[in-house]
């Protein structure tokens, strides 16, 4: 009787836990073409078409500082990151390209809306102005 309920107690506790990981972001990969992909180009060049093109298509969400505190940020069941973080700042730049430009689950797919791939390049370098 005593196996019988380590065993029930064990399997209660395990759905609990498990119930708890559904919460969880599944792990956003990046194929390896744009984890390695350059940006093209300067970082310091045309900074202010950034910050326009950011402000006009990023900010709504990820917020003015890119702290995930936009004003549609409570509409987005997934974790909107904080741009200023180390580990957001430590994902090359062609990652960074990949999952703004193509999005997954609520991120949308920005291809139609920002055609011109030079453009989402300058986002990326203007979310680089948010690191800590």
């Amino acid at each position: 009787m005593k196996t019988f309920k380590f065993f029930l107690i064990f399997g209660l506790l395990s759905v609990v836990m498990l119930s708890f990981t559904s919460f969880d972001q599944e792990e956003w990969v990046v194929p390896d073409k744009y984890q390695k992909m350059k940006n093209p180009t300067d970082p310091n060049e045309d900074q202010d078409i950034g910050k326009q093109l950011y402000s006009k298509h990023c900010q709504s969400c990820h917020g003015k500082t890119g702290l995930g505190d936009g004003k549609k940020a409570d509409e987005v069941e997934g974790d909107l990151g904080d741009f200023s973080s180390a580990e957001f700042q430590s994902q090359s730049d062609g990652a960074l390209f990949y999952k703004s430009y193509f999005g997954r689950d609520d991120m949308p797919n920005y291809e139609k809306k920002i055609p011109d791939e030079e453009d989402m390049w300058l986002i990326v370098n203007y979310m680089r102005t948010l690191a800590e």
